[in-house]
């Protein structure tokens, strides 16, 4: 693993780390945007082992991880963090890059596909939600509640009804980490350790303005162009993800004329951490167009 720094289009100095093969040896390279919003990208790892098949580039968005924070808090709104990207594409000289956007990066990500679809050799949405498409689903809640059983749950929905209302970034830290097991596929070792880190992870400026200035008109200009874009889409959800459901990615999805869906077994929001070798395969074969090796 390398890590560097860029200027983006308004000089801000960001980071971002890159993993698996060189460029040059396997194409396409694939940027990984990390959700939240206003989460550092340490939580995404090595994607389930995807530096194993072709080059990762994995930025901290601005004012996260190690990247500088903007002076313009309007800049940490998902359509100039969209231009975050474009930039570190110019800054890796690269014609085209795939991109993946996992949860509230999904929704950067699509920015970034309306906004810069020559660039893109395919899109790749983890977990996708659906508030940038205004059409809410409702199956994430019934999935949370459909393990009432589980000795996590009581603790988890009380935590849930609270996070609501919930407007202080230390609340909502610790409301999140004792709903986070409605988050998984299940709540072992593992997963217990990734959702440990979720509060320290989170940035309150950069969460708080992720939406900001997006007006109707921005959101349906997004929307609008999506379906004109030319790159192949994958759209992975999880059977178990209690946080965006299923049927978002079927409402995702139906944008795209190209988009192609996969509901992972035994997965929640975070694929790579419940099922990793399913979810490398998975995001591997539709890059490369073969089996992941």
């Amino acid at each position: 693993m390398t890590t560097a720094r860029y200027p983006s289009y308004d000089g801000t100095s960001l980071c971002y780390r890159t993993l698996g093969p060189a460029p040059e040896r396997v194409s396409p390279t694939l940027v990984c945007l990390a959700g939240g919003p206003g989460r550092d990208a340490a939580y995404l790892e090595d994607l389930g082992g995807l530096d194993r098949d072709l080059p990762l580039v994995i930025p901290d968005l601005r004012g996260t991880g190690d990247s500088q924070a903007g002076a313009d808090p309007a800049g940490y709104a998902f359509p100039r963090l969209a231009e975050d990207v474009e930039a570190l594409r110019a800054h890796l000289g690269l014609e085209r890059i795939a991109l993946l956007g996992h949860s509230a990066a999904a929704v950067t990500a699509q920015a970034y596909a309306a906004r810069h679809p020559e660039r893109l050799s395919h899109l790749v949405l983890v977990t996708p939600g659906t508030r940038l498409q205004d059409r809410p689903t409702t199956d994430a809640q019934q999935i949370f509640h459909s393990r009432a059983d589980e000795p996590w749950y009581p603790e988890a929905v009380a935590a849930l009804e609270r996070l609501a209302t919930a407007h202080e970034l230390a609340e909502i830290k610790r409301l999140l980490t004792r709903v986070a097991p409605g988050t998984y596929g299940r709540w072992e070792a593992r997963q217990q350790a990734h959702a440990a880190a979720e509060g320290e992870q989170l940035h309150p400026v950069p969460r708080a303005a992720f939406w900001q200035g997006v007006d109707e008109a921005v959101r349906r200009g997004i929307t609008d162009a999506l379906g004109g874009l030319e790159a192949p889409v994958l759209v992975v959800t999880g059977d178990r993800d209690g946080a965006s459901g299923v049927a978002a990615g079927a409402v995702v999805a139906g944008q795209f004329h190209d988009a192609r869906r996969v509901n992972l077994a035994g997965c929640g929001h975070y694929p790579w951490v419940d099922e990793p070798e399913e979810f490398r395969r998975t995001v591997a074969s539709f890059l490369l167009g073969r089996p992941a090796g």
